[in-house]
């Protein structure tokens, strides 16, 4: 039995119209496609010098190497080198020592908060958005603190509740002595911080102090009785340290936060008011 074998179909006949006519093909449609954003060159280049440091590769205190030897390793001018290195610089990851030459640096822990307070301002913090932050951070690291807290550290919040103490019962009534003790206020809720122990902690505390903290130099100049008040809190928070007792540290932080709260609202100040530069 004989037959013939017929070519397959070309798939512009298979695509081909009804009536004969030529195929129509498929229009392009290019709105599935969006524009590359590429990084400038100086911005690439300060990625992998970050990471070099960030993986370990560079170590705090090693040099980093010459403008001309990174420019060759890149493949690009000294000037882009220059700008990377600014960038990182900016970011604390490297100091200039011994005249010009630069070393990889380990920023400290509160090197960053002035910048993050600033981000803070920038998108409208509301005074409202920080305590509600504050009052669940500071609570969790007076409990941490009373685990973890060295005899070094108790000493200091020792010696911190002392000096605050001794200035009230001078009277503490001129505008100097008042932000005398918002100062110590902040280095108690800091000592606090640091023995905790936690550095991410510390590291998200530390804006928010700065930001919120400088409010209760009005709190003190209209209400007069938030400063013996802000004392004993200080001073239970510290015995419940002393003890080790963390779940009565952490409530004496919790009572602390919502009557400064209290004190926020009887000076008619806004909660809801946007964040601005402290004095």
């Amino acid at each position: 039995m004989t037959g013939s074998t017929r070519a397959p179909r070309r798939e512009a006949d298979a695509m081909s119209d009804s009536d004969g006519s030529a195929p129509t093909r498929p229009r392009e449609d290019a709105s599935m496609f969006s524009r590359l954003q590429l990084a400038p060159a100086y911005k690439q280049v300060s990625t992998e010098i970050e990471r070099s440091i960030l993986s370990g590769q560079l170590r705090p205190g090693m040099p980093l190497p010459t403008e001309q030897s990174l420019a060759e390793r890149f493949g690009v001018h000294r000037s882009t080198v220059r700008e990377a290195i600014r960038q990182v610089e900016q970011e604390g990851l490297v100091q200039r020592r011994e005249g010009r030459r630069l070393f990889v640096a380990l920023p400290g822990l509160y090197d960053l908060a002035p910048r993050t307070a600033r981000l803070l301002m920038l998108q409208q913090t509301t005074f409202a958005e920080l305590w509600q932050v504050a009052v669940t951070l500071e609570p969790l690291a007076s409990q941490l603190a009373a685990e973890h807290a060295e005899p070094a550290d108790l000493e200091e919040l020792a010696r911190n509740t002392e000096l605050t103490a001794a200035l009230q019962a001078e009277g503490a009534n001129t505008l100097e002595q008042d932000r005398r003790l918002v100062e110590l206020d902040v280095e108690f809720h800091a000592l606090v911080g640091r023995a905790s122990g936690n550095r991410p902690l510390m590291l998200a505390r530390e804006p928010i102090s700065l930001l919120y903290n400088p409010t209760l130099l009005q709190i003190h100049q209209r209400l007069p009785q938030s400063k013996a008040r802000n004392l004993a809190a200080h001073r239970g928070i510290l015995d419940a340290l002393q003890r080790r007792d963390g779940a009565a540290a952490a409530e004496w932080t919790r009572k602390h936060m919502v009557d400064f709260k209290k004190g926020f609202e009887m000076t008619g100040l806004d909660m809801a008011a946007p964040i601005s530069p402290p004095p």
